[in-house]
């Protein structure tokens, strides 16, 4: 498991549950660093400071609020911890809501808790029963990292876990992206639902579906740069410019091929023929440039 990013307790009523919080997800995404493309060596950032002009250590830098363009405040970390807020030392509690009645736009990352001691034990088993036992999710205010912020707990798989939430105010209104209004035909909707229908599944942990295609195929690029080869490219797709989509046959091909998918047979009434779209990607390299920037050699 990884390491504790926050400790404290959960306030709930009179119920004091110390805990440890810890990340719930983990970010497989490739990392690049930056490089100076002639010679392939490492640019790094350097802290520079503006009035001495020379790079200073972390241990000679603070946080600072402008005022004013001639003032600065000087704000320590031992202050932001010292500040008298009920929630810079624990996840308070402060009602209970309906799950469904969290829009899932105010979610953000999710921590797992867990129980700090002995003493955790009961409490916590408390809470998680109570939660597990209804339809209703708690939501608490929390101060991590210089703000006050606001939080979901539910249960996983019998560990309470922590989402941030977005305060009302970061929630943009959508109002002007609402299109125009526009006949649909019920026959439309009605293929719309069958289309959900046939392509519904239980859960979608373990799906086929559920890869990071994007990571894999950079992946093969790196691989493939490292080595020397030309990364593979995927196959150009033609746009049919300005070509007015049937819409219901659109609905009834898409329903047809979720159900092959899935290995049910036909059945439904005849499909409208749709030419497809080009998706099978190259696997042969267009001729190597004679200029190789990915091999380089540090120094070179």
């Amino acid at each position: 498991m990884p390491r504790p990013v926050w400790s404290g307790a959960i306030s709930f009523g009179l119920v004091t549950i110390p805990i440890k919080v810890l990340p719930a997800t983990e970010n497989h995404s490739i990392r690049f660093h930056q490089y100076h493309l002639e010679d392939m060596g490492r640019v790094r950032t350097k802290k520079i400071c503006e009035i001495e002009d020379r790079e200073v250590s972390n241990a000679e830098i603070g946080k600072g609020y402008e005022v004013n363009k001639d003032t600065v405040v000087a704000i320590a970390d031992h202050e932001l911890d010292e500040m008298p807020l009920p929630t810079a030392k624990a996840i308070e509690i402060v009602a209970f809501v309906p799950a469904e009645s969290i829009d899932p736009v105010r979610i953000s990352d999710g921590y797992y808790l867990q129980g700090d001691g002995q003493v955790s034990a009961k409490p916590y088993t408390l809470l998680r029963k109570a939660l597990a036992r209804n339809s209703k999710v708690a939501v608490a205010k929390f101060a991590w990292h210089g703000r006050e912020r606001l939080g979901l707990l539910r249960v996983r798989d019998d560990v309470i876990v922590l989402h941030a939430m977005k305060w009302d105010d970061e929630i943009r209104d959508p109002q002007e992206l609402i299109p125009k209004p526009i006949d649909i035909d019920e026959a439309e909707i009605e293929r719309a639902l069958l289309l959900i229908d046939s392509m519904t599944v239980d859960d979608i942990t373990d799906q086929a579906w559920a890869t990071d295609h994007y990571t894999e195929a950079l992946e093969d690029v790196i691989h493939a740069k490292a080595e020397g080869k030309q990364p593979p490219r995927a196959a150009e797709e033609e746009e049919p410019a300005g070509k007015v989509v049937d819409l219901m046959a659109a609905l009834e091909q898409s329903v047809q091929r979720a159900k092959e998918s899935r290995g049910e047979g036909g059945g439904e009434a005849t499909v409208h023929e749709m030419k497809p779209k080009k998706t099978a990607r190259k696997t042969t390299a267009k001729k190597a440039p004679a200029k190789k920037t990915a091999a380089k050699k540090r120094g070179a």
